[in-house]
């Protein structure tokens, strides 16, 4: 049986509170099971009236779902924050590097620290972005980088989300709910906010605006009201003061891109878009999106309007190139990286190929482009059916898989129907990319809901927590 780190408690349930647990769990434990159910019925009746939920496609159930939140938080002390806030800063700005070198000089390809062919024949490289300048050098300005802990507590990095990272607002409003049903709590600990995301969010997306451009005018582009994470482009629109925009709402000028309003065309700066690089112009890449502005990359091109995140990020999130990130640290910043990749497996190696088919019960087997938890094997947890099936997707096509252990992610304390039970969390801490690195204390803590899931994605079935990170010692 694998051990599981306990968040709360040092070793077991039954072991000694971690200390900076031990406020809050004498509060936990001074609350009567009805009370907590009731304050968790209220969360819900509120979430849904405010309308925070997200869609699942290919749902038949129905198009929208309430992520579940529990209302026992994850808790990480300041010094164990400063140590993921350096590997997270350390980590995106060589990302930064790497996309800016592949598209420029391609030094790390002719150092020979990554195949060619890993990126030119990579889905998400994009060659109309080669040669081309992005303000301050900076193509994810917003990254979610999901970070999990293992065996004895150390932390590994999951994988990098630089497309276009979602979940930011429910950290905003799982902090917003927690402070609302237990006031007292925040009164009796010194948590670090989080509330002032959105300030920073505009602060940064100002400070890439084109050059020359003081008083930029930034929008949020939405794919519309269908897309799963529609609830979280309104709110940050919204919580920043900027208007949320879709395709049709844009037009290019005079190699400008304007917003249509009901006082005539605005010149438009910097996009926050929130869909993919295929849907962004029907003229330069799928011609049949009606989600896209026509000519918005010749204007992008000629350095007239900021894109966040920035065309042809996505080739340095896929899971291909994921094994490769301590390589690129060491490359660019000459450092050894604080924060360690889980052991990874490319299928499209002979050896790694031949590993991992005679050990698949055993490993996590994900797909290359995959995202949401889709297109995954998680062998322990697999019947011998499904683990037969998807060896023979891997020997078709083993360059579109890698592998990974079966992590023992930790576990953290969650209210459940049976009462207060330990279940499996990871956490997506969210980093800003401009003329400086920032970012809130913690995260968007996910858990995986079903006992015994290591599968913490909302579309599979997880829900949030609030995380706190806490700021010095506990008030006693």
């Amino acid at each position: 049986m694998p051990t599981f780190y306990n968040e709360m408690h040092d070793g077991a349930a039954t072991a000694p509170v971690r200390e900076h647990y031990r406020e809050f769990c004498r509060w936990l434990e001074q609350q009567p099971a009805d009370t907590l159910a009731r304050k968790r019925a209220e969360a819900d009746l509120l979430f849904r009236r405010v309308g925070i939920t997200f869609a699942v496609y290919g749902d038949d159930a129905g198009t929208e779902r309430l992520i579940p939140f529990d209302i026992i938080p994850r808790i990480i002390p300041s010094g164990e924050w400063a140590q993921l806030q350096a590997g997270l800063a350390q980590r995106v700005k060589a990302l930064n590097m790497f996309i800016h070198d592949i598209y420029h000089d391609q030094n790390i390809v002719k150092a020979g620290i990554i195949p060619a062919e890993q990126i030119y024949r990579n889905a998400q490289y994009r060659p109309e972005m080669q040669g081309i300048s992005v303000a301050s050098d900076i193509y994810a300005h917003i990254a979610g980088v999901d970070i999990v802990r293992a065996g004895k507590g150390e932390f590994y990095v999951l994988e990098d989300n630089l497309r276009v990272p979602s979940g930011v607002s429910y950290m905003l409003e799982d902090r917003k709910m927690m402070m609302r049903l237990f006031p007292e709590l925040f009164a009796r600990n010194r948590i670090a906010p989080v509330d002032h995301y959105p300030d920073l969010l505009l602060d940064n997306l100002r400070s890439v605006a084109p050059m020359g451009v003081n008083d930029p005018t930034i929008v949020v582009m939405t794919p519309g009201m269908y897309n799963s994470a529609y609830f979280e482009h309104a709110f940050l629109a919204q919580q920043m003061g900027v208007e949320l925009v879709e395709g049709k709402d844009l037009f290019v000028s005079d190699n400008a891109v304007y917003m249509r309003t009901t006082h005539g065309p605005r010149r438009v700066d910097v996009i926050y878009r929130r869909l993919d690089d295929d849907f962004l112009d029907p003229l330069a890449f799928r011609p049949d999106s009606a989600l896209g502005v026509p000519g918005l990359l010749s204007v992008y091109r000629a350095g007239r309007v900021t894109l966040a995140n920035a065309i042809g990020t996505g080739v340095a999130d896929d899971k291909s190139i994921y094994p490769y990130v301590p390589d690129m640290i060491e490359f660019y910043l000459s450092e050894r990286p604080v924060l360690n990749n889980v052991p990874t497996w490319q299928c499209r190696r002979k050896e790694d190929l031949d590993y991992t088919l005679a050990h698949l019960p055993e490993l996590v087997v994900k797909e290359v482009h995959g995202a949401g938890g889709y297109g995954m094997l998680v062998g322990p947890a697999s019947t011998r059916a499904q683990v037969e099936e998807f060896r023979q997707k891997l020997i078709a096509h083993p360059d579109r898989y890698i592998a990974q252990p079966t992590l023992a992610l930790s576990n953290c304390p969650t209210f459940v129907e049976s009462g207060v039970a330990p279940r499996h969390i990871d956490l997506r801490p969210f980093v800003l990319s401009g003329k400086t690195i920032s970012m809130v204390p913690g995260g968007l803590t996910r858990v995986a809901l079903q006992e015994g899931s290591l599968v913490v994605n909302s579309s599979q079935g997880g829900g949030t927590k609030d995380t706190w990170v806490l700021e010095g010692s506990l008030s006693c």
